[in-house]
């Protein structure tokens, strides 16, 4: 289906319409996280198309595939979330945070490479490196790169702080979200920041490692909201651009001003 070239209230009529009609088809989501537990019954039915971690190998990261599991279960709330809202679209692990959600910024920008050139459409990243000048360029480098392929990123931030400069989340091509008390199936738009939507994200239960679950706050279980719905825009115009699908979600939130 052709985008609206000129998106009205008519078009954005039309365009919630198409999106309350899509449930993710066609397009592949890689959640960048933990790992995934697909053996939790929340989690039924889902094959990952990839279940990938990367190791530091000597002077080298080294691909490993096949991970079976997640390291925390912070990936399989994130996965579970993305399907209660796109349940068709395809999901691929690629753990980069370890059982206390620590990672490497070169960890992360060899798994976002690696999910962009295997062809995904989104990277959900539930996490916020701290934006220290030296880690501009790891994370520049992957985020210019899915620009150019129009690979979607949607990315978490500061829990505390929106104003706290965080990666990948403070580039301009990020779909960046915080947590907020809001309807599961609402997100807002928040003005004045790069961190420019909020979505539900204050105590959600969610699936978690070994089969049980918790009760959750953080931007890391809204930011898969804006993923979920993202995908069921892509899904219902395959050939939006970055721009443009985060141009329409703006122009679908709510409005909120947070100066």
């Amino acid at each position: 289906m052709a985008a609206p070239s000129w998106i009205d209230e008519l078009h954005l009529h039309e365009v919630r319409a198409a999106m309350a009609a899509a449930d993710g088809s066609g397009v592949r989501i890689a959640v960048l996280d933990s790992g995934i537990d697909t053996s939790h019954p929340d989690l039924a039915g889902l094959a990952l198309s990839d279940d990938s971690a990367f190791e530091i190998d000597g002077s080298f990261l080294r691909a490993v595939e096949n991970t079976s599991g997640d390291a925390m279960g912070h990936g399989t709330a994130i996965a579970w979330i993305i399907r209660s809202i796109a349940p068709k679209a395809e999901i691929g692990s690629f753990r980069v945070l370890d059982g206390d959600l620590r990672s490497r910024s070169t960890i992360v920008w060899e798994a976002a490479r690696h999910a962009i050139e295997r062809g995904y459409h989104i990277l959900n990243c539930s996490f916020g490196s701290p934006g220290d000048a030296r880690f501009v360029m790891p994370y520049k480098e992957w985020t210019d790169l899915a620009y150019v392929r129009n690979v979607h990123i949607v990315a978490g931030c500061n829990n505390h702080d929106v104003s706290v400069r965080e990666w990948p989340g403070w580039f301009p091509t990020v779909v960046t979200v915080n947590l907020a008390s809001l309807p599961p199936e609402v997100w807002q738009r928040r003005t004045g920041s790069l961190v420019e939507f909020s979505a539900h994200g204050h105590e959600v239960r969610v699936p978690w490692k070994g089969g049980g679950h918790r009760v959750v706050s953080g931007s890391s279980y809204a930011a898969p909201r804006l993923t979920g719905w993202l995908s069921r825009l892509i899904s219902a115009y395959p050939e939006l651009r970055v721009e443009e699908a985060k141009a329409l979600l703006r122009r679908l939130a709510r409005e909120q001003s947070e100066r």
